[in-house]
């Protein structure tokens, strides 16, 4: 089982996600993780779990999740900025550009960013200074019970 460990900002949101029924706005079922070198990531179907403060003494499981999907993510964090998301398996290619504002911050309030796109970016900015763009995946989980 693959687990992911989540800062503690966004515990509440997971815990909220981890809630069954549909997704909500508030909920965070879904993460945005470099390429892995050593491991992997999970596969969907799999099941994860979701842990705050992982490798550290206030370790805490929040819940395990079933994998849905695994897909190339790429972040464009300069201007204009966007996302271009590769469907798994499928040949399939979804861009969001900055054309479409609304659906750059509906991408970022599923990942935890309540404020949408603008608070991404202030993220990245932040933790990944000089970085005008990231690859890596994009994980998506639902609730098991």
């Amino acid at each position: 089982m693959v687990a992911y460990s989540f800062r503690p900002n966004f515990v509440d949101m997971i815990l909220a996600g981890l809630e069954p029924g549909e997704e909500l706005p508030g909920m965070k079922r879904q993460t945005i993780r470099a390429h892995r070198f050593r491991g992997r990531h999970a596969r969907p179907g799999e099941a994860i779990q979701l842990y705050a403060g992982m490798r550290t003494k206030h370790c805490r499981l929040l819940g395990v999740a079933e994998c849905t999907s695994v897909e190339r993510v790429l972040l464009r964090l300069d201007a204009p900025g966007g996302v271009t998301i590769h469907g798994g398996d499928a040949p399939t290619v979804r861009r969001i550009g900055a054309d479409e504002p609304e659906l750059l911050d509906q991408f970022a309030q599923r990942d935890g960013f309540p404020r949408g796109w603008a608070e991404l970016l202030e993220f990245w900015a932040r933790e990944h200074p000089d970085t005008g763009h990231f690859a890596g995946v994009l994980i998506r989980w639902r609730p098991t019970s």
